[in-house]
């Protein structure tokens, strides 16, 4: 195997169980490395938490819906424009997705993309035709930004879908923004990867693919030019997938190709999603600096759902707000067994 390690601490809890007659029962629990930051991650309640289905047809009545500046009768006076020395045009748009500026900027450059002319849009009519126009909006806007001020070195899509994602509005919409402020986790990545490069004279990204290949343990397939994983650590609950695109490292890499073999995963994505109960998630899609070969692109997904329906307790707590620590019920072993048939060349 390569220079890549992947690390794991396993611990057995025992007690006596309550709904077993109090007889001593053991739990195993699962620390993991990551590979490139060294961050770690637990595995702990393994199948006690269960994605909750929303009932979508509700952020359609009136009373739940409230106002939502994004639909088609209100966009015209209720979205900003962009100035004139950026985009002469106000707005851009392509097919139904609409770039407008952020009302709450990230950055100096910071935009979002309403992506569709309907404010309900399920996981299954998130087409590959909607992805590619919203997905090819948002990075044209990072690219002239690019273009237009070198001195931002990081640039970034993310996308909440859903209440339980922390979006605000159900209007299925993106936010595209350049940085120098990139994020920890963003950083971390960045200066990782920096360092294995140099240490081990190949890309982390591009060994971490082939690894992963090998061991057929975490490896869910790939669309073209984008290769899919199973996270070794897990940033969700419910698992994280990675999606890689290994010769792509800054924003002026970017293709047409790989936003449609991108999208074409998604979709496939999408399709796990609706058949295990999911209905919400985050993404992010992150860029490094131009002229470096270190860092490759990569576009994380993670489920997102309440514990419950009643009290809508999220799926967040101390573990990951306050000690920065994921923790996850699903195995990424188990999480590409089951994503991987939705790869296959007959799906």
């Amino acid at each position: 195997m390569g220079p890549i390690r992947f690390r794991i601490t396993e611990f057995s809890s025992t007690f006596l169980h309550p709904r077993k007659n109090f007889r001593p029962v053991t739990t195993k629990v699962q620390v993991r490395f990551d590979p490139l930051t060294g961050r770690t991650g637990h595995f702990s309640h393994v199948g006690a938490i269960k994605a909750q289905e929303l009932d979508l047809q509700q952020y359609l009545k009136p009373e739940t819906k409230g106002f939502c500046p994004f639909c088609l009768d209100q966009r015209e006076a209720y979205t900003p424009k962009f100035a004139d020395d950026l985009i002469p045009e106000g707005r851009l748009s392509r097919g139904e997705a609409l770039l407008i500026p952020n009302l709450f900027p990230y950055d100096v450059y910071s935009s979002i993309v309403v992506m569709t002319d309907e404010h309900l849009i399920p996981l299954e009519e998130l087409t590959e035709r909607r992805l590619v126009d919203a997905l090819t909006l948002g990075t044209d806007f990072l690219k002239k930004v690019a273009r237009r001020d070198g001195s931002l070195n990081y640039h970034a899509g993310t996308w909440n879908y859903m209440p339980p994602s922390g979006g605000g509005l159900v209007h299925p919409h993106q936010q595209y923004f350049a940085t120098n402020s990139p994020g920890n986790l963003f950083r971390d990545e960045l200066t990782a990867s920096a360092a294995f490069q140099e240490n081990c004279r190949t890309n982390y990204w591009m060994e971490l693919i082939q690894e992963e290949k090998d061991r057929r343990e975490r490896y869910i397939g790939s669309t073209g030019r984008v290769e899919w994983l199973s996270s070794f650590v897990s940033m969700g609950v419910l698992g994280d997938i990675l999606a890689i695109i290994p010769d792509c490292f800054s924003i002026t890499d970017l293709t047409n190709e790989v936003v449609s073999d991108l999208t074409h995963g998604l979709t496939r994505v999408f399709g796990y999603f609706k058949d295990a109960g999911i209905s919400s998630f985050n993404a992010t899609w992150l860029f490094g600096p131009s002229g470096q070969t270190h860092f490759s692109s990569h576009f994380r997904i993670i489920p997102r759902t309440f514990l419950n329906t009643r009290d809508f307790a999220p799926d967040l707590n101390f573990f990951q707000a306050l000690l920065a620590e994921p923790v996850s019920v699903i195995l990424p072993e188990q999480l590409c067994a089951d994503v991987m048939p939705y790869f296959s060349e007959t799906n």
